[in-house]
């Protein structure tokens, strides 16, 4: 047998990769053996879970009318805290800035968001750490958050803000508090938060003044004196046990309920936190929804959804499931700049890449958002930044007004779950809606 006779050889089994233990899995271990402490990271969870991208709309045809978009309103306008309050807030749309901190955020950060909220008739929130006078300056509207830390907390800001937002809990850590590592606090941050510069600092995971609902109504109601009774009150939980939260918040006085998932983000928090506590968005609206609808409080009491919230079809999906508003943090950094792969060589540098949205925690954001660097801030114009963010808006707003126009709604508030379907059982079970071509809803009944 020469070597033209000889057979094939049979090429070797490639190694196979284990789906338990996988590459990062093992890169984790090896870190925690390692160093002994766990990791922290900034932005939410990175795992997949049900979404927005399992429902999809039933577009009208013959059974429904659509409305053409050139000739046929469809408005978008939302007001939010008529239930107690004497001023309730009046957005042009249903999407709003979710609070993040000064500190986590830098000044020309909080600037940018209050110019292109602004610019689009909406919210922004403060944040952990108080009020700062890029945001009050350039936000027509802004939403005060009220934080078991109490970091900058006073009445003379309580009063100037247009509403507040009592947090109890947040999508990435429901239970837990916090955390802005020593090299974001600055000499400005320190002072507005009373901490030492240079510290790193953690938030406590509870109220230190109730500790429960029957003390959340005294807290709200002290608020409200405070305020005259003209501003109203949110109470925010991270999604863990949407039902009762809500009942409760809406017991204890709440004007306006904001629920956030899991894949909310954060300045920074232990990974295991944010990948391994909370429920998704998804499973958290339509329980929070029966909680208003079981006390006949729906729409009375607003609801407002974040977590993971970044286009118009999401928009409309959580407005469709019973929402009156949701919220958006991320997806606003990244329209400011954050994360830009023209940026990619620099977040290299710091063990990162432009995308792995890893490295809000450690301060040295090459965009000059989420760091308190003076050089790195400079690299932010707010002006042009605002834009960027307004035209996102715009955007966001439009997609779930082409939406809801096709469905055949006059108001992104008309849509319901009716016009939803899910291509997975999970989410059909979630959102309570049936899998599409079916009237099968999971856990209800119905048809194949």
């Amino acid at each position: 047998m020469n070597e033209h006779t000889k057979p094939p050889a049979i090429p070797a089994t490639l190694p196979r990769e284990s789906a338990t233990f996988d590459a990062y899995t093992m890169s984790e271990i090896r870190r925690a053996a390692a160093t002994g402490i766990y990791d922290i990271r900034g932005a939410g969870a990175k795992r997949k879970v049900p979404h927005f991208d399992d429902l999809l709309f039933l577009g009208a045809s013959i059974s429904r009318y659509p409305l053409e978009g050139y000739r046929e309103k469809c408005g978008t306008d939302v007001v939010l805290g008529t239930r107690f309050a004497k001023k309730p807030i009046e957005l042009k749309t249903p999407v709003t800035i979710a609070g993040m901190s000064f500190g986590s955020l830098s000044g020309p950060a909080k600037e940018a968001l209050g110019r292109g909220a602004t610019a689009m008739g909406t919210s922004t929130t403060t944040g952990d750490g108080g009020m700062t006078q890029e945001e009050r300056g350039h936000s027509k509207t802004l939403v005060y958050q009220y934080l078991p830390s109490r970091y900058g907390m006073n009445p003379d800001d309580i009063r100037k803000a247009d509403a507040i937002e009592v947090v109890v809990g947040q999508g990435a850590k429901p239970g837990g508090g916090g955390m802005l590592l020593g090299q974001k606090i600055s000499k400005r941050v320190a002072g507005m938060r009373n901490l030492p510069e240079g510290i790193d600092q953690r938030s406590a995971c509870r109220h230190p003044d109730w500790t429960g609902p029957d003390d959340l109504e005294i807290k709200i109601e002290e608020l409200r004196e405070i305020t005259d009774w003209e501003k109203p009150i949110y109470v925010k939980v991270g999604a863990a046990r949407p039902y009762y939260d809500t009942a409760l918040a809406v017991k204890a006085g709440a004007d306006v309920v904001v629920v956030d998932g899991m894949q909310g983000g954060t300045a920074a928090t232990q990974e295991v936190f944010i990948e391994h506590v909370g429920i998704p968005t998804l499973a958290a609206i339509r329980n929070a929804v029966r909680a208003l609808q079981d006390l006949g409080m729906h729409r009375k009491v607003q609801l407002i959804v974040s977590g993971g919230i970044r286009n118009g079809a999401d928009v409309a999906k959580a407005l469709a499931l019973g929402a009156d508003a949701v919220a958006i943090g991320t997806a606003a950094l990244i329209a400011l700049g954050d994360n830009d792969p023209s940026l990619d060589e620099e977040y290299r540098k710091l063990g990162s890449r432009a995308g792995a949205y890893d490295d809000w925690h450690e301060g040295r954001d090459p965009a000059g958002i989420t760091t308190q660097d003076p050089e790195l801030m400079k690299r932010l114009d707010p002006e042009k930044a605002g834009r960027r963010l307004a035209n996102f808006l715009a955007v966001m707003t439009l997609e779930a007004q082409t939406i809801a126009r096709a469905c055949g709604k006059s108001h992104v508030h008309n849509l319901e779950p009716e016009d939803l379907v899910a291509l997975t059982i999970e989410a059909a079970a979630m959102a309570q809606v049936p899998i599409a071509g079916t009237d099968w809803v999971p856990g209800v009944g119905g048809r194949f």
